[in-house]
C-alpha cells in the first residue's frame, strides 16, 4: 500500500475575488524572474479547491497545506479568511501559510489577526534585499515563536549561510525551506554549490527541507533529472526533516500531478516504508 500524502505546498486563486489580488497572474507587466512569461498561462482560468481535488484524485492525498499566493492584496489576512472558509466547507486545505511583511513594526497585529483562523500554521514573507540579516526582519521573525507559526522561506544556495545563522539565532522558530532552495541550473558547478548550501543548513535542527518544485522551469525534467537533488536533501536532512510537496498547480505547466507523485515514489522506493511514510505525509502532518 502506498503511503498517504500530505501535500505541503499548493495554491488556489479566484481572480474575481473582490478583496484579493494575485499580481503575478493579474499584472500584465509582471514576468517571473525564473519561470518567465510561461507563468501567465495560469491566469487563463481560476484554480479553486474543486479543481485541486479533481487533480489529486486517486493519488492518495489525504491533506494539503496552502501556501500564500495572493500577492498585492490590501490586507493579507483576507486570503487566510477566504481559505478558512474553503476549509470549513470542503475540508481542504488543512493548513494555511499566510503572508506577512516581518519587517513591518506593526506585524504583531497582523499575525494576531491571522491566528484568529484555526487552520493558520505559518508565514511566508516574500521579502527583498539582504533581508535575512536585517534587524527589522529578525525582530518580526522572532515573533513567529510567540505565535507558534512556521517560517516558510525561499532561499537559494547563495544565501544559505545567512539562513543557517538566522536559524541558529532563533532556535525556537521552525523554518521550512521551500522548493529545496529553488535550484535554477542543472550544471555540475551549480549542483556542487547547492549541495554545500543544503548540507550547511541541515546542521540546524530547526530547519526542514520541503522537496518540491524541482521540475519548475525545466522543460526536460524527469525522474532521473531530479533524483540526485531529492537524494541529497534526504541524505542531509534525513527522513525526519524532509517533506514532499507538489507545488500544484504551478508545476502543472511542466507535468501532471500523477507524474510528480510517481517520480517521487520511484526515487523513494529504495528506502524503508517508515521513511517513505514520514517524507510523504508524516513530517508535514507533525509540523502543520
Amino acid at each position: 500500500m502506498e503511503p498517504l500524502i500530505v501535500d505541503a505546498h499548493m495554491h488556489l486563486w479566484n481572480l474575481q475575488h473582490p478583496e484579493l489580488h494575485w499580481s503575478h497572474l493579474q499584472d500584465p507587466d509582471f514576468v517571473h524572474p525564473i519561470i518567465g512569461p510561461q507563468l501567465g498561462r495560469l491566469a487563463e482560468s481560476n484554480y479553486e479547491i474543486l479543481d485541486y481535488l479533481l487533480d489529486v484524485e486517486g493519488w492518495g492525498v489525504a491533506k494539503s497545506i496552502h501556501v500564500q499566493a495572493a500577492i498585492g492584496s490590501e490586507d493579507p489576512v483576507d486570503e487566510t479568511k477566504w481559505l478558512q472558509g474553503l476549509a470549513d466547507e470542503h475540508g481542504f486545505p488543512h493548513g494555511i501559510v499566510g503572508s506577512a511583511d516581518l519587517r513591518d513594526p506593526k506585524v504583531s497585529e497582523l499575525l494576531e489577526r491571522h491566528c484568529q483562523y484555526p487552520n493558520m500554521r505559518g508565514i511566508r514573507d516574500f521579502s527583498y534585499g539582504d533581508y535575512l540579516v536585517h534587524p527589522d526582519f529578525h525582530r518580526g521573525f522572532a515573533l513567529l515563536e510567540e505565535y507558534g507559526l512556521i517560517a516558510s522561506l525561499d532561499v537559494k544556495w547563495e544565501d544559505m549561510e545567512k539562513l543557517a545563522l538566522l536559524a541558529e539565532q532563533h532556535p525556537g522558530v521552525v523554518i521550512v525551506l521551500d522548493h529545496a532552495g529553488f535550484p535554477t541550473e542543472r550544471t555540475k558547478e551549480y549542483f556542487g554549490n547547492w549541495m554545500g548550501g543544503i548540507a550547511r543548513i541541515a546542521e540546524c535542527e530547526n530547519i526542514y527541507c520541503k522537496v518540491s518544485g524541482l521540475g519548475m522551469g525545466d522543460n526536460e525534467w524527469d525522474t532521473e533529472r531530479i533524483r540526485p537533488w531529492v537524494d541529497h536533501c534526504i541524505d542531509c536532512f534525513s527522513d525526519d526533516r524532509t517533506i514532499f510537496a507538489s507545488n500544484w498547480p504551478v508545476d502543472s505547466l511542466w507535468s501532471d500531478y500523477g507524474a510528480i507523485v510517481q517520480a517521487y515514489r520511484e526515487i523513494l522506493s529504495v528506502r524503508p516504508e517508515v521513511e517513505q511514510e514520514k517524507i510523504f505525509g508524516g513530517n508535514a502532518a507533525h509540523l502543520y
